[in-house]
């Protein structure tokens, strides 16, 4: 495992060891280490920080949309699938103190594990900070999916946009088609989206959820390339 120090450089912050170490400590761990505290308090504070330095951005960038597009914006990168993209890019599944049930399942790789550290390490930064840092390091990684948030889909569910877009125009019927491969602590899933028995987008990803939801996104884009290239 990489140095914390080297964490701390990616984040571009700098936390106390102790809060660091809360900020990584998933319940796994902590269930197997007699119970000591774990980050999800520190996830709870960064969550509403996130929010907030978002939601801020957006507000004061986009002064002309209404506010039902702002949240949409907000979804996108506030989103488990977004802040996983954004720990994955760092790195931090290296770092967090996982018990060993997630373990050998890969939890290092989960999205929600992810997502939930990020926060995590977001709220950790505002306690030992204060705000104005913590929105800081906020913009600076979130920065880059707010520029490119229509691509990100504003939040949207593509699983349940490809299947209202299938049923407005009569594709067919939707039918996900599910393959795993390697050992079960690092199993990796491919789906293909079939409509109407014909084959569309295809999607990977450490689980059955992310796949699906990868290939229904390929597969908007497949039946919308107008929309995709005006965005």
């Amino acid at each position: 495992m990489p140095s914390t120090e080297e964490l701390l450089k990616r984040l571009g912050v700098d936390i106390d060891p102790g809060t660091l170490r809360l900020a990584l400590t998933h319940r796994s761990y902590a269930y197997e280490h007699g119970g000591i505290p774990t980050n999800e308090r520190l996830e709870f504070l960064g969550d509403s920080v996130l929010g907030f330095a978002v939601t801020d951005h957006l507000y004061s960038q986009y002064p002309d949309l209404p506010e039902g597009d702002l949240a949409k914006r907000r979804s996108a990168v506030v989103s488990t699938r977004a802040l996983a993209g954004i720990a994955r890019s760092l790195g931090i599944g290296e770092f967090i103190l996982l018990g060993q049930g997630e373990k050998l399942t890969n939890g290092k790789d989960k999205s929600s594990i992810l997502a939930d550290t990020m926060e995590s390490l977001i709220g950790a930064t505002f306690l030992n900070h204060g705000i104005e840092t913590a929105r800081q390091m906020v913009m600076r990684l979130i920065g880059p999916l707010l520029q490119d948030v229509d691509v990100l889909g504003a939040g949207t569910d593509w699983k349940t946009a490809i299947q209202e877009i299938a049923a407005a125009r009569k594709l067919g019927t939707i039918e996900y088609r599910v393959t795993g491969s390697g050992p079960d602590h690092a199993r990796t899933y491919v789906a293909v989206l079939h409509i109407g028995g014909k084959p569309y987008g295809e999607g990977t990803g450490p689980s059955k959820k992310e796949a699906e939801q990868e290939s229904a996104s390929v597969s908007w884009k497949m039946v919308n390339p107008e929309d995709t290239k005006a965005k």
